[in-house]
């Protein structure tokens, strides 16, 4: 028998960063675990950003509904646990253990009979099934882990419908070096004749997008930033009426500070309408699913005055940008970054720079093999203009020197999800009054 820390410790041991496994492999461990996904309602979410907001604000919506709604989502910021949740709550550490063991289980009997081990993110979704099915629950949101055509998640055959968020050069190593390409791979995930709700702001993604719908012969829905006016912009979210295809003008409220999550909420909006015979809800529930959905790491207030934010690519860093600058008007700003070896961090400090004025800029390290040097970080800040920048390898006396130099303006955690879940057990571990 496994211990719930032996539990995460086997399966953070299996590496991360492999050759993925046929989806026929997947699908045939599916198979051997019962077909969990048999009948089951299954909304498959991709794309580069959004797709975490977007499948937050479908749960929270069925959930308000009176639905028992499975989320599958991914990284963990800062327990495995959140990787699977029922109704916006992580699973217990007993049913992560019920659920490793019988993955386990299947992955030994595969190793003798000299198949495939599951990979790290394969591993997890076969985990995260085998809960929502001892859970029973109504609905499952799935979200694609990287890319869409070869994900683990994309054994699911027959999904309700289909959510592609924004797409923006990320993973180009794995994904390819264009936006058609990566439009390519999220649209993999589209199944025959399954409705698609897609982000249309880029055009050379949508033309990627709506081609392969109408090559499997499915209804699409193109959502657009210009069909999103903003009311109100607080400290406390965004109010702002969305002109929704299905529902018409709809008033939503966001309890999020960045302008993107009024897309993520009107993609959630369109595909809960697509669905509307399905689920039977009326809008009024929607909006006040949109209006209590939690999600962490995505411009979270965490403590007054203090925002984390894991935005780590051009895309992400060019919203995060976007948000600072309105409210540098009316604060100083303090930055708390890091990032990880493997990412363009010169060219998002830069952006960054380019973008936002600071009082204060303050660089750490996030603990692994991918850790990148604060001091070489802090220098980046000063050679772009930064003039009061401070270099602390802890990650949590960091935190305190910021939150320190942070007075009565905000402080912005940024750079990186790792950094982002590392700074929230920190501060959930010492509260700062």
């Amino acid at each position: 028998m496994f211990t719930y820390e032996e539990a995460v410790a086997y399966i953070e041991n299996i590496p991360k960063f492999t050759t993925k496994n046929k989806l026929e492999h997947t699908r045939k461990c599916l198979d051997l675990l019962g077909s969990p996904d048999k009948d089951k309602k299954i909304i498959h979410v991709a794309g580069t950003n959004g797709k975490g907001s977007v499948c937050a604000f479908l749960s929270s919506m069925l959930e308000q509904g009176g639905f028992r709604c499975g989320l599958f989502t991914s990284p963990h910021l800062v327990k495995i646990n959140e990787r699977f949740q029922i109704n916006e709550v992580m699973i217990s550490d007993e049913r992560f253990t019920e659920a490793f063991l019988e993955v386990k289980n299947l992955a030994d009997r595969l190793v003798e009979e000299g198949d495939y081990h599951p990979t790290y993110f394969e591993f997890l979704f076969l985990m995260g099934m085998i809960v929502f099915r001892q859970e029973n629950v109504d609905y499952i949101i799935l979200e694609t882990g990287l890319g869409g055509r070869l994900d683990a998640t994309n054994s699911v055959t027959k999904p309700l419908a289909c959510v592609i968020t924004s797409i923006s050069l990320d993973h180009v190593e794995y994904l390819g070096d264009t936006i058609e390409k990566i439009a390519g791979e999220k649209a993999g995930i589209i199944k025959k004749g399954v409705p698609v709700i897609f982000d249309g702001n880029r055009e050379e993604a949508a033309a990627v997008i709506k081609a392969r719908a109408e090559e499997l012969g499915c209804p699409w829905y193109e959502v657009k930033e210009e069909q999103q006016n903003m009311l109100d912009y607080t400290p406390e979210g965004i109010r702002f009426l969305s002109a929704s295809g299905i529902y018409g003008d709809t008033e939503l409220f966001v309890p999020f500070i960045a302008r993107y999550q009024m897309m993520n909420a009107a993609l959630a909006l369109e595909t809960m309408g697509v669905l509307r015979m399905v689920h039977g809800l009326q809008k009024e529930a929607l909006k006040a699913g949109i209006c209590s959905t939690r999600w962490q790491g995505r411009m979270e207030t965490i403590l007054p005055g203090v925002i984390v934010d894991g935005a780590h690519n051009e895309d992400g860093i060019a919203r995060f940008v976007e948000t600072v600058s309105y409210f540098q008007k009316d604060y100083p700003i303090t930055l708390l970054f890091s990032t990880v070896a493997d990412k363009e961090f010169p060219d998002m400090i830069k952006r960054i720079c380019e973008g936002l004025d600071f009082a204060n800029v303050i660089v750490t390290e996030i603990w692994g093999s991918r850790k990148q040097s604060s001091r070489e970080l802090a220098e980046l800040f000063r050679l772009n203009g930064c003039e009061t920048v401070f270099a602390e390898p802890d990650a949590g006396k960091a935190f305190d020197l910021a939150y320190k130099k942070k007075k009565d303006g905000l402080l912005f955690v940024a750079g990186s999800l790792y950094l982002a879940g590392e700074i929230k057990d920190y501060v959930r571990r010492n509260v700062h009054d």
